[in-house]
């Protein structure tokens, strides 16, 4: 095959390197982007472009921006010999499956069959894996079921959070697709069917998940949740009933019972199943970030004392 047609369907930022890339070979024609509608942003609530329409436009790729792609599938030509989507966030029927001639291939950064969904980056760091990966299935009408088409590893490196992990995966991404292609191009495409009795999940986080019940979490648990979850959601507890957001912990010697909190040291120190946390950088509600002990300082100076989540 000479030239392969694509369409590629994706919305964030972690899908530019892989647009580029589309864009950029010789032996593509990117023909047409897909992506979500403009979006009201900022305080004004401007209508905003996602950055993949932008993309679009900066190149003059035939764009096409929908709520629902599948109620628009008139839009679309039908002679495309590959659909790339990734990070879409929206299902495709059978109608778009069917639709070009190689098929269509979802990227997805995990290896599967784990962590189908949308958050596999952030239950990589929250279950402290040492390695992930991005993944290129065969699409299908189950979500992230379809058969393996490639697929490449990178260990995770212990000081990495949330962000850094996505910057890593965003190129290897890229790397993985530019090897699809290139199997594409030569036919030799072959297919590794995804084990079922393997499978997990990374359902969508939610706001709640930062929460940090100290009383039932180990020191690793509330660092992974820490990694996974920053920036967002972040992580937090309650400091005499106000939320109290943490960016930074590191292991106290002090021996405190779980959920007991102590300032004595001069530091935030928390019990843990298996230990003490300090918790070093933070922000209570309604004030700036701040070290543990200038919030101390300051809970003395009113006489308050400190009750982390209080029944």
């Amino acid at each position: 095959m000479n030239k392969l047609k694509v369409a590629f369907f994706g919305t964030p930022d972690i899908t530019i390197p892989s647009l580029e890339l589309l864009n950029d070979r010789n032996d593509i024609e990117l023909h047409t982007i897909v992506t979500m509608p403009d979006r009201p942003a900022g305080r004004g609530n401007n209508l905003k472009s996602p950055i993949v329409a932008e993309f679009a436009k900066k190149h003059n790729i035939n764009l096409i921006q929908s709520n629902n792609i599948n109620k628009d599938i008139d839009k679309l030509d039908n002679d495309f010999d590959l659909i790339i989507v990734f990070a879409f966030s929206q299902f495709l029927n059978s109608k778009i499956l069917d639709l070009p001639k190689l098929g269509c291939f979802n990227i997805h950064t995990s290896l599967l069959p784990k962590y189908r969904g949308a958050a596999p980056i952030q239950y990589a760091l929250l279950n402290g894996d040492k390695s992930t990966g991005v993944s290129i299935q065969k699409m299908v009408k189950k979500m992230d079921a379809g058969d393996i088409a490639h697929s490449l590893s990178i260990e995770i490196k212990k000081e990495w959070k949330a962000p850094e992990l996505y910057e890593e995966l965003k190129t290897l991404s890229q790397n993985c697709l530019n090897e699809f292609l290139n199997m594409a191009l030569k036919n030799s495409i072959s297919f590794k069917t995804q084990d079922e009795s393997q499978v997990s999940f990374a359902p969508t986080i939610k706001k709640t998940d930062g929460f940090i019940d100290f009383k039932s979490s180990t020191r690793n648990d509330v660092l992974n949740k820490l990694r996974a979850f920053m920036p967002w959601p972040g992580i937090y507890c309650f400091l005499n009933k106000k939320r109290l957001k943490i960016f930074e912990i590191e292991s106290e010697p002090i021996p405190l019972d779980p959920g007991y909190c102590s300032t004595d040291f001069g530091s935030l120190a928390v019990g843990v199943l298996d230990g003490t946390l300090r918790l070093k950088e933070i922000q209570i509600e309604g004030k700036k970030a701040c070290s543990d002990s200038e919030l101390i300082n300051g809970l003395k100076s009113s006489n308050t004392d400190v009750i982390i989540n209080p029944e």
